[in-house]
């Protein structure tokens, strides 16, 4: 029996015990983070699929694992062998996790799940999906504790202070801000979960989920008069912890609960954002009156400060002079690598920077069929030898002191085919499409979503993934509320927002193509109706020349490929290596 099979055969013996017909695993940790440290992996350690999402449900009799687009073949590649069944969302006849349990379980069946990753939010949906049959969602403490044997503890990195000639904005000015906003919601406390918000208003940086998300364990509660950071006091050095104390008291991480509960009272009023504080965490709020809402903090580190847009734009610039010297050494016509040896080329060339402290994600370099597969990771058995012809999608960022980068280019290796050509060029005229939209104040992102789409659909293509995300400051690479995808998503864009553009076309077996840039959204022309805005491109690197076909694209669009290529020549021209000058020359030479 496969080590998956005696977790799941050993799970089901607890579920047995307590009387439950299933588990639900949702895949995140008492933060909802996506992505999370190695002791809430659960949802891997169950079934083996180690994707950043997805969500599986074991019964008595079954296991499923539920994937979005990204991972259907992930998926499916990591649980052969098992007694999973593969469910892929969003597609005809695949009910989603909430709408099969509440359809295919019996009347009065009943589902456990660990109270700390469940979200208030999240308990009301199971409970209205569950009610019509009888099922009873029933929350637990985490069972897995019993069978996990080598689970690893709770981090507690070492934390790193942020100045303030970095982060634009100092811990009090984040907290007055944080409080002018509970007062005018009628509020005196405030309770945040979510990492990267506390590690954005505290203006710390750890790496407890990993070298890639510079965030800590913590919850934070914020009252009119003071505050309360819970995490390991440990992990302070003596300045740090000393500045610290001016503003927050700090408390262990275990301690949350049991605080709350003697501070609150029935005079209090709280705000919290129901779609991140977790069951076990709010069941110690109920002695006050609430207020919901998205955490305060989520929408104003969305919109970056002027100090955090120039870092932002520095680090781009970095980046692109680390992206062109990468460039001008890869040997495409001859050359013999593998995956990971090239993400770690690139990875070297950033590091020559010292302003670069590591990735900002973990690279993504997809050769041929493994392009296909939008969120690939290589690994030492699965990492392709590249050689001969085809195209390797390379998705990857740096961490910079700061700020952060997120770029994708797609690089032919040989000759193209007329296909990979005409693909490249599809998708490359919606990434200029919505690059070049100005559109009026109060304009969301599933507004604007068509225009990276309207392309590839015309010629009966798509691709399943959003268009963009939001991105953090020197914080995680994915960051909310504001997206650009189909989902109609009433967050609207605002200045100060940095979001990719990343529309791709993936053809399983044969080959994917990707091509990220990323924007800030800045104020543009202002008339009679209204404030409108537009995007500033941040991103410095040249396009794919060898993959276009010019045929396919307009004279404006020549105008904007042009254009952007001249832009990126200026900037690099006298930062780049010698060696690298006639590369990047050649590279953005008028079409």
């Amino acid at each position: 029996m496969s080590s998956v099979e005696q977790r799941i055969a050993s799970l089901r013996a607890i579920l047995e015990r307590e009387g439950l017909d299933g588990w639900y695993i949702n895949g995140t940790d008492p933060h909802q983070s996506e992505y999370v440290s190695e002791r809430w992996k659960s949802r891997a350690w169950i079934s083996g699929f180690t994707g950043s999402a997805g969500s599986v449900l074991i019964t008595m009799t079954e296991a499923l694992l539920w994937v979005d687009s990204r991972y259907f073949i992930q998926g499916a590649q990591q649980i052969e062998g098992t007694s999973l069944t593969l469910m892929k969302l969003d597609t005809e006849g695949v009910k989603d996790p909430q709408s099969w349990m509440a359809a295919e379980l019996s009347e009065t069946s009943r589902v456990g799940i660990d109270g700390s990753t469940l979200t208030v939010t999240g308990k009301a949906e199971l409970d209205e999906a569950f009610k019509k049959r009888g099922i009873e969602l029933v929350v637990c403490p985490d069972y897995l504790e019993e069978i996990w044997a080598d689970r690893p503890h709770i981090p507690t990195t070492t934390v790193v202070d942020l100045p303030n000639e970095i982060a634009g904005f100092s811990r009090i000015q984040k907290l007055t801000m944080t409080r002018l906003a509970m007062v005018q919601k009628g509020c005196n406390y405030t309770l945040v979960s979510s990492l990267d918000d506390i590690a954005w208003i505290t203006n710390l940086r750890s790496s407890d989920v990993s070298v890639h998300s510079p965030v800590f364990l913590s919850f934070l509660l914020i009252g009119t008069e003071k505050a309360w950071l819970f995490t390991d006091p440990k992990r302070f050095n003596k300045e740090i912890r000393k500045a610290l104390s001016e503003e927050y008291e700090i408390l262990p991480y275990e301690d949350v609960k049991i605080t709350i509960e003697s501070l609150l009272t029935v005079e209090d009023t709280l705000y919290y954002d129901p779609k991140k504080i977790n069951l076990n965490l709010y069941e110690a709020t109920l002695k006050a009156k609430h207020v919901a809402g998205r955490d305060f903090t989520t929408d104003l580190k969305a919109s970056k400060n002027e100090t955090e847009l120039e870092g932002m734009r520095r680090s781009h610039l970095l980046d692109g002079v680390a992206l062109v010297n990468f460039l001008a050494r890869l040997d495409t016509e001859k050359g013999v690598y593998d995956e990971i040896e090239v993400s770690t080329l690139l990875r070297k060339q950033r590091e020559r920077n010292k302003a670069c402290i590591g990735e900002s994600f973990s690279p993504i370099s997809g050769w041929a069929e493994h392009g296909a597969m939008c969120h690939y990771s290589a690994t030492k058995e699965s990492s392709s030898r590249i050689e001969g012809d085809g195209l390797l999608v390379l998705d990857t960022g740096g961490m910079y002191e700061f700020g952060l980068t997120d770029v994708t280019r797609t690089i032919l290796f040989g000759k193209a085919t007329d296909e990979q050509k005409r693909d490249y060029t599809l998708v490359l005229k919606g990434n200029l499409a919505l690059a070049s939209a100005r559109f009026p104040e109060g304009t969301c992102g599933y507004q604007l979503d068509i225009l990276a789409r309207q392309f590839l659909w015309q010629q009966g293509l798509t691709f399943y993934h959003g268009t963009g995300h939001g991105l953090g400051f020197r914080l995680n690479v994915h960051e909310g509320p504001a997206v650009i995808n189909t989902r109609a998503i009433d967050v609207p864009l605002k200045r100060g927002m940095i979001l990719s553009d990343e529309p791709g076309i993936y053809r399983e077996g044969r080959h994917g193509i990707r091509i990220e840039n990323i924007m800030a959204v800045r104020e543009d022309i202002k008339t009679e109706f209204g404030q409108f805005f537009s995007f500033e491109v941040l991103t410095i690197c040249p396009f794919e020349r060898k993959l276009l076909e010019k045929t396919l694209l307009t004279e404006s669009e020549l105008s904007m490929v042009n254009n952007y290529h001249r832009w990126v020549y200026e900037e690099l021209k006298t930062l780049v290596d010698e060696e690298a000058k006639a590369y990047l020359k050649q590279a953005t030479l008028p079409l």
